[in-house]
């Protein structure tokens, strides 16, 4: 029993718990991208609202001629998500250290 419990690491106070030298699954490492660009394409998508749907539409677009949109300041913020999903993915693949 004394040598299994040295095998795992508790985390948060014991609430989390894993085996030294494990790292995360393929299918995280997978899903980190998948939705990382998704969300980013969502905001250059959908910067303007959705003017194109059959009943929102027309007050979408009433709305974006009632007021003002800043599409550089979007792609800016789309830009700086698709450099966080970057990072994200560099370090979920990157060689795993034990502390």
């Amino acid at each position: 029993m004394s040598e299994e419990n040295k095998e795992l690491k508790d985390y948060a106070g014991g609430w989390i718990q894993e085996r030294k030298g494990t790292d995360a699954p393929g299918f995280l490492k997978l899903a980190f991208p998948v939705i990382g660009v998704c969300a980013a394409s969502y905001l250059i998508l959908f910067m303007n609202g959705e003017v194109d749907h059959a009943d929102r539409g027309p007050l979408v677009q009433k709305f974006n001629a009632a007021t003002q949109s800043s599409p550089t300041l979007m792609y800016i913020v789309a830009a700086l998500a698709f450099v966080y999903v970057i990072l994200v993915v560099k370090f979920a693949i990157s060689k795993f250290k034990e502390d």
